[in-house]
């Protein structure tokens, strides 16, 4: 329960180059909880070292709204550590780790965070980890990659190069084994999950997106990634709580803290028998809207600043 607590609202996570000034302008606009300013895939080598040096510039940009900024690095260490190196800074908050071999991959690269974080003078552990699980090896590696480091705070599976490495297409046949695999060492390790059983890059089909979101909040995902701003909205609301599951939040625990006072452990509301894990649940359903409401009122807050 703390740990869920503690998490940050990432429902929606936006992909936007970091190397392209006309996606950054727009970012902060998008809705998106979080900013994921890319320095692998959708970065060619050659503009691979100007892409990271426009990071620190870029997250204030797309963070001026609001959305907490994250930054995926390059997996190859030369790169990688050039990365951490420059990109540390206050307005990031976490660093994406592609091709995650194993904790050991982990421990090192928040060695060099720590370093950095020391020499600009941020708080110990200020710069957070998401571990991007792409591989066969690193899949069974889940459980231990999960709990490498303090640091760390969510866990994806890549569907579309976990799915070249099984030389499968990926469809949620082949993925959904592997995709709750993910979720569930996530939480064994008090991490959030991230993803949905299928692929983001689809984005053509928004109701087929939107039944892969709905499906990935009902098995325990807390957000997912979108790489086009059309996904945004989908994932916002596949991911928070409806105003009647709010509601029925509210309810239940009502009605249980009036069956404590009277003595009892359990009590029937609806047709349906409340007990300890329910009522966790909805209170875990009140906790994510709290974080909803919050995000909201300083979106409004930021637009009236001018």
């Amino acid at each position: 329960m703390s740990a869920f607590s503690s998490h940050p609202l990432w429902r929606s996570m936006l992909f936007v180059p970091a190397n392209v000034p006309r996606f950054i302008d727009k970012a902060h606009r998008r809705g998106a909880d979080a900013i994921i300013l890319d320095l692998e895939d959708s970065v060619i080598p050659p503009e691979k070292a100007a892409a990271r040096q426009a990071v620190r510039e870029a997250a204030k940009i797309v963070g001026q709204a609001g959305a907490d900024v994250t930054v995926r690095i390059n997996r190859a260490w030369r790169l990688a550590v050039r990365d951490v190196e420059a990109v540390v800074c206050r307005e990031v908050c976490a660093l994406i780790l592609p091709k995650t071999e194993g904790p050991e991959h982990i421990r090192a690269i928040a060695e060099v965070v720590e370093e950095v974080e020391a020499e600009l003078g941020l708080e110990v552990g200020h710069t957070k980890l998401i571990a991007l699980v792409e591989t066969p090896d690193a899949y069974f590696l889940l459980r231990e990659i999960a709990k490498a480091h303090p640091r760390l705070i969510a866990m994806t599976l890549g569907a579309e190069d976990f799915s070249l490495e099984m030389n499968m297409p990926p469809t949620p046949d082949g993925l959904s084994h592997a995709v709750r695999e993910c979720a569930i060492a996530a939480r064994a390790g008090g991490l959030m999950p991230m993803g949905f059983v299928g692929t983001l890059s689809d984005f053509a089909d928004r109701d087929a997106f939107q039944r892969m979101a709905e499906q990935g909040r009902a098995l325990g995902f807390e957000g997912a990634f979108c790489i086009h701003p059309d996904q945004v909205a989908i994932l916002n609301d596949a991911f928070g709580p409806s105003a009647g599951e709010v509601d029925t939040a509210k309810r239940v625990i009502g009605a249980f803290d009036a069956a404590k006072r009277d003595g009892l452990g359990a009590v029937k509301l609806d047709g349906k028998m409340i007990d300890i894990p329910v009522v966790e649940r909805a209170r875990k359903t009140l906790i994510q809207y709290e974080k909803i409401a919050n995000r909201q009122a300083m979106l409004a807050a930021n637009e009236k600043t001018p």
